[in-house]
């Protein structure tokens, strides 16, 4: 009889051990491309973890935190195993409850305050019980730029006298990803942006404008000549010719 009881506890033992889930922490971080990481300074990544069989939610969050040290992410060479992260860079913390190693999906989009510049990303990753990622965690990296049309504003009205000496000097802002500046001499050069705008009226292509870099930083200027009246569809786009990274802003406006 005791040893009926003892197989009958052991039983019971390893059936419970297996439906028993360990909670493991995975850190995840959003970088951008050719810069810092994206957390709260720009709105954060959305951030949503699957499993990869059922697709079922697993965990969910926003990254907060700092976007990391410039000095160790853009000007110090990297050495295998040497943290590119500190306690305040951006992450989010996903805590995944798994009874057996599980693949899961990570997505993440990124940035949340910028939605028009927002992009996805995604990686997979096995998920051993109990087994944390923690430290630098996963890293997934999103190419891109944020580019916004300053002026003309969305489906303005332009008068004959908003172009003065026969030009109307409209604006754009530009930045990276992680909402990192762009200067000349600076960090990110604006020698490495090259930045171009498209003119469409009734959605025919009728010019194409350089735009350059000014003094102040982030900003770009051009200059269109003297328009017919009517409604423009104005496309701007930027690429970094070293980082591989581009950015489109498109807006309406009107000619009286």
């Amino acid at each position: 009889m005791r040893i009926f009881y003892s197989i009958v506890l052991l039983t019971l033992f390893l059936f419970s051990g297996e439906l028993h889930a360990l909670p493991t922490k995975i850190i995840i971080r959003v970088k951008a491309k050719d810069a810092k990481f994206i957390g709260t300074g720009i709105g954060g990544a959305a951030v949503i973890v699957r499993d990869n069989i059922s697709g079922s939610i697993l965990s969910r969050g926003v990254t907060a935190g700092g976007s990391g040290d410039t000095k160790i992410l853009m000007q110090t060479p990297i050495v295998r195993y040497q943290p590119q992260t500190d306690s305040t860079t951006a992450k989010f913390v996903a805590t995944i409850d798994v009874n057996e190693p599980t693949l899961v999906d990570v997505e993440v989009q990124a940035p949340l305050s910028r939605r028009g510049a927002a992009v996805k990303g995604a990686t997979q990753v096995w998920v051993i019980p109990g087994k944390d990622i923690l430290g630098d965690g996963i890293i997934i990296e999103l190419p891109g730029l944020i580019l916004d049309i300053l002026s003309p504003y969305t489906h303005q009205s332009l008068s004959k006298e908003s172009f003065k000496n026969g030009a109307f000097v409209f604006r754009v802002n530009l930045v990276m990803l992680c909402g990192c500046p762009i200067s000349k001499g600076g960090v990110w050069d604006a020698d490495d942006f090259e930045v171009k705008a498209y003119l469409k009226k009734e959605g025919k292509l009728i010019g194409n404008y350089e735009l350059n870099k000014i003094d102040v930083v982030n900003l770009y200027e051009g200059r269109l000549p003297l328009l017919e009246k009517g409604g423009y569809e104005l496309t701007v786009s930027a690429f970094q010719k070293r980082g591989n990274n581009a950015g489109v802003d498109r807006i309406n406006f009107t000619v009286q």
